[in-house]
């Protein structure tokens, strides 16, 4: 660990990306960040943050945003349970602290959506403080450099994981300020890079950028020398994540339904997957006949009119292969059983759709205009 924290240290200072929340050390900014970027890549988050900060520059602006206008902000990013807890948790920092993003680990780690790992990401990065992080990325950099056979999901595997991270960023509050400038950003003005950020955030970064999970880069590796999978040839090898949960199919039929060139939405109830979102009516059909007119009666009670193909949406979520086909109904009457909103496809850009049923409203929009 002695040679291992200035290592690291020297080489975040010298190979970090150029990161927007890199640039500031506004709590809120880094905590937004931080929960853009759980299961989620960066590249895929810079241009939601960089919205999002534009739109709701502050706590205050969070926690009083409307939530059509947080979920509009957030669409495409999913797991849209993270975006409400960050406004609940941005109330709770307006009621309770006055505003301010809390300084003390255990008020942060007590806001809603805050768990370990993102409270001790904000404490050392927004506020230079000892905490330990551990997520994927860094669980992965540790199993290797030390060699941790072990499945890092144990209880005790992942104690002392947690461990030699604390240790880490222990060792890293004791070492000189780094304060190199990132050599990415030369037009930047210089600005002091504190250890216990800067040792958190190279954990993370080497998992990103060199100690990936396939075909990691480790001849350019800043701590090959010091890494025991490298030596031992077992880098392939760690993580020990055990056998990965299978994967289960999921099939689903929504109705593209428009009538007087307007289309029926609806909005999903509190407390289920994508709550709050806008889709077009769907039912799953898993282990079924896809018999399109009984399962259009079955929803709306009434006989389908017309009916055609629009499109086919294969998308994932965490463990489930979800293949959605979409159909066009053309409508002439009315059945009182059609409860949403209808909306014409121009309008379709002020609701908030989960991705697939985005595509679907895509798909809508493009068939309007053809005058299909």
């Amino acid at each position: 660990m002695q040679k291992l924290v200035p290592l690291l240290l020297d080489w975040f200072a010298t190979n970090a990306r150029d990161l927007p929340w890199r640039r500031t050390r506004d709590p809120y900014a880094i905590w937004v960040s931080e929960i853009m970027l759980q299961q989620t890549q960066v590249k895929t988050v810079i241009p939601f943050w960089n919205r999002w900060m534009k739109e709701l520059p502050t706590i205050e602006a969070a926690a009083k945003a409307p939530s059509a206008k947080i979920h509009k902000l957030w669409e495409g990013l999913g797991y849209y349970t993270r975006v409400r807890n960050l406004q609940k948790a941005a109330r709770v920092i307006v009621t309770k602290h006055g505003g301010k993003f809390p300084e003390n680990f255990d008020d942060v780690l007590a806001l809603p959506g805050i768990g370990h790992y993102t409270a001790g990401a904000i404490c050392s990065i927004a506020f230079n403080q000892p905490t330990p992080i551990l997520d994927g990325n860094v669980i992965r950099v540790l199993t290797r450099i030390f060699g941790i056979a072990k499945n890092p999901k144990e209880k005790e595997t992942n104690q002392l994981l947690w461990q030699i991270a604390e240790d880490l960023v222990s060792r890293a509050k004791n070492t000189k300020e780094a304060k190199a400038e990132f050599t990415s950003q030369p037009s930047q003005p210089s600005r002091d890079i504190t250890s216990c950020s800067h040792l958190n955030q190279s954990l993370m970064e080497l998992g990103a950028l060199v100690c990936s999970p396939r075909n990691p880069q480790c001849p350019v590796c800043p701590v090959k020398n010091l890494c025991v999978a490298f030596k031992e040839n077992r880098v392939e090898e760690l993580p020990n994540l055990g056998k990965r949960e299978a994967a289960t199919a999921r099939r689903f039929v929504a109705f593209v339904i428009e009538r007087n060139g307007k289309f029926l939405v609806r909005q999903r109830p509190a407390g289920v997957v994508n709550a709050h979102l806008w889709e077009f009516p769907n039912a799953e059909i898993n282990g079924a006949k896809l018999d399109v007119p009984q399962i259009f009666k079955s929803e709306f009670g009434t006989e389908l009119e017309k009916i055609s193909p629009l499109c086919t949406v294969k998308h994932s979520i965490t463990r489930y292969r979800i293949k959605l086909e979409a159909f066009s109904v053309p409508l002439e009457k009315f059945p009182t059983k059609m409860a949403g909103r209808w909306v014409a496809a121009r309008d379709f850009d002020s609701l908030a759709f989960s991705s697939a049923h985005k595509k679907l409203a895509s798909a809508a929009a493009k068939s309007i205009l053809s005058g299909r």
